[in-house]
């Protein structure tokens, strides 16, 4: 075996560094998960994951954990209403569709992945600072001056990674769109109209290139994404605070002042914003071949891209699953054959993912986009 007596870390406990996990352990490697959370309590923000029948789903199946996956997961429908709140469009599932991709909950599924895992697997409360090479081994630094060592290293931890540049020269690039993340507790009651407008469906709305997209039915929250064009003058100076909640409020409000007003009482309803811009990785710059021992990266680490095709999460646990094939199915000599013929492979279907996310966005931004023209 290609890690027989050898140590793998994986730094980031999300969806993809777990599963990861999960599929190593099953097969008997070491492996430690070294997470900056505090604590496998610390809650997880953003919408719900929908995991997809050939990635995410085929992961989540060799992993022993499809049903759980499906025992959690929600169906939903899709409903399009305009920025007057009429209802366009309407679609409900078939018993044929309900395991197409159900919806899950991201706390939901850290805590399905978690329990599957032997205990102490994973090291909480560990962000990860640096990483360097000593006498054949990797040293790995977190803050508060502790350290660990591995054989092997799977940066897992987000597009942010300060493990990519022993990877790829490839840099984080902004790809032109704003999404402010909203959550709402007790939606029924805070914002009665938008919730009922939802119908315990996704609900989509544009108008005039500017986007919403609700779920709410994510936990007990209602979540949701607005989405509109960075504009050409937006710089460090002028972004919003994500602590000044009232000033985002009037920043939504202006920016969809002619939609209806259950769109606003959902934004006056809204406990706490996250603003951010979308960004990619280009794997159009050829990985690095002079690594100084066994490292590569999966998921957003690898190859972070918009949401607007939900390939993000699945193409990581895409990722996951090929990556853990090619180290356990003995075909490969060596370790570093084994991960490179994995990126190889993932460089394909990671830049067709890519590629439809872009022609996606392109697309939402014409002022004459519909979302009821993917469902008719």
């Amino acid at each position: 075996m290609l890690l027989k007596d050898k140590k793998v870390a994986i730094i980031g406990a999300g969806p993809v560094g777990l599963t990861m996990a999960k599929l190593l352990q099953q097969n008997g490697i070491d492996v430690a998960v070294y997470e900056r959370d505090k604590n496998a309590q610390t809650r997880i923000s953003g919408g719900t994951l929908d995991l997809h029948k050939g990635s995410g789903q085929d992961a989540m199946k060799k992993a022993g954990l499809l049903e759980n996956y499906f025992a959690k997961a929600i169906a939903m429908g899709r409903i399009v209403a305009n920025e007057q709140g009429e209802i366009l469009f309407s679609k409900e599932l078939s018993p044929e569709e309900q395991y197409d991709n159900p919806e899950i909950n991201r706390n939901d599924l850290r805590q399905l992945l978690l329990d599957s895992l032997t205990p102490k697997t994973v090291f909480w409360n560990s962000k990860f600072t640096e990483l360097e090479e000593h006498n054949g081994k990797w040293i790995l630094h977190f803050e508060n001056n502790v350290t660990a060592t591995a054989d092997f290293i799977i940066g897992a931890n987000g597009g942010m990674s300060k493990a990519r540049k022993f990877v790829t020269d490839a840099e984080i690039e902004h790809t032109g769109t704003l999404i402010i993340q909203g959550e709402v507790p007790q939606p029924e009651i805070s914002c009665p109209e938008f919730f009922q407008l939802c119908d315990e469906k996704i609900l989509m709305s544009a108008n005039n290139g500017d986007l919403l997209v609700a779920n709410s039915k994510n936990g007990d929250l209602l979540t949701y994404n607005v989405i509109f064009k960075t504009p050409q003058e937006w710089s460090q100076d002028n972004r919003l605070n994500v602590q000044d909640k009232e000033s985002i409020i009037t920043f939504l409000e202006n920016k969809f002042s002619n939609w209806h007003e259950c769109y606003k009482e959902l934004f006056r309803s809204t406990s706490s914003f996250i603003p951010g811009p979308t960004r990619k990785i280009t794997l159009d710059i050829p990985w690095k071949t002079n690594r100084p021992l066994p490292i590569t990266l999966i998921g957003d680490a690898a190859h972070i891209m918009p949401p607007f095709a939900g390939q993000g999460a699945n193409t990581g646990l895409k990722d996951a699953l090929i990556l853990s094939e090619n180290l356990t199915n003995g075909k490969f000599e060596t370790l570093e054959s084994a991960i490179n013929d994995y990126e190889q492979q993932m460089f394909i279907y990671a830049k067709e993912a890519q590629l439809e996310t872009s022609n996606n966005e392109i697309k939402m931004h014409d002022p004459n986009f519909s979302f009821q023209r993917f469902y008719q």
